[in-house]
């Protein structure tokens, strides 16, 4: 490297020259244009999420009755359910509670032996008085996309009330939507905190891939064959 500092610099001053700033009003009219155009069609997949999804948002005591209930996974702490997932599953046990659901999926990563989000996300539901019998356990939601689809074309969920935090569950409904299951979602509350934060700038960046999803339909990560969980957990 010894040697290279005048021609480095030299350099970058060649390729500072080349970015040039308007020097007329209509340059900057040009460039004022072309940055609104580039931020529109940046934020147009999730315009689309809340004009297509949000009118089907609704609370635990105003949720539509459906047969299951889908409860996506949120991560853990020490092995057992985050804040915001402890909340989800606490909206799922109520939705059970008053009859609104017959039956529990929850789906979520088990992609390593150390890190199950369906079985810590099964033991709250009993600790909070869900029977076994009415949990089904899908251990290959590894994203929303994933465990839409399963939850349709694995366990053969035709119409269910998904749960999730208000900023995800408009995502999850037009998944659900795509993924061919007639949903309403209940957006948990959550506290206004840096992980509530986190998940709502992630969402901007989460709507295109999820516009992908809804119009090209790829298989999961890990398909596999039809499992009879949720309709014996109906029965």
């Amino acid at each position: 490297m010894r040697g290279q500092g005048p021609g480095l610099a030299r350099r970058i001053r060649n390729g500072a020259r080349r970015v040039r700033l308007p020097r007329t009003r209509r340059g900057w009219r040009r460039t004022y244009q072309a940055v609104v155009a580039l931020t529109v069609l940046a934020l147009a997949p999730a315009t689309w999420l809340n004009a297509t999804a949000g009118p089907r948002v609704r609370t635990v005591a105003d949720a539509p009755a459906a047969p299951v209930a889908v409860v996506f996974g949120a991560g853990l702490w020490n092995g057992e359910p985050s804040p915001y997932l402890a909340h989800r599953l606490d909206a799922a046990a109520a939705l059970y509670s008053r009859g609104t659901v017959r039956a529990i999926l929850v789906t979520g990563d088990n992609s390593t032996h150390d890190y199950d989000e369906p079985d810590a996300m099964r033991g709250y539901l009993l600790r909070h008085g869900v029977p076994a019998r009415k949990i089904v356990s899908d251990y290959a939601g590894f994203d929303t996309w994933d465990s839409c689809s399963r939850a349709h074309r694995i366990f053969g969920v035709d119409r269910a009330v998904l749960v999730s935090q208000g900023f995800h569950i408009r995502r999850a409904l037009a998944l659900c939507e795509a993924a061919g299951i007639d949903a309403y979602g209940v957006g948990v509350a959550a506290k206004h905190d840096v992980t509530w934060a986190y998940g709502g700038v992630r969402e901007i960046f989460a709507a295109g891939k999820a516009a992908a999803d809804a119009v090209l339909r790829p298989d999961p990560r890990f398909l596999g064959p039809r499992e009879k969980g949720v309709a014996e957990a109906l029965r």
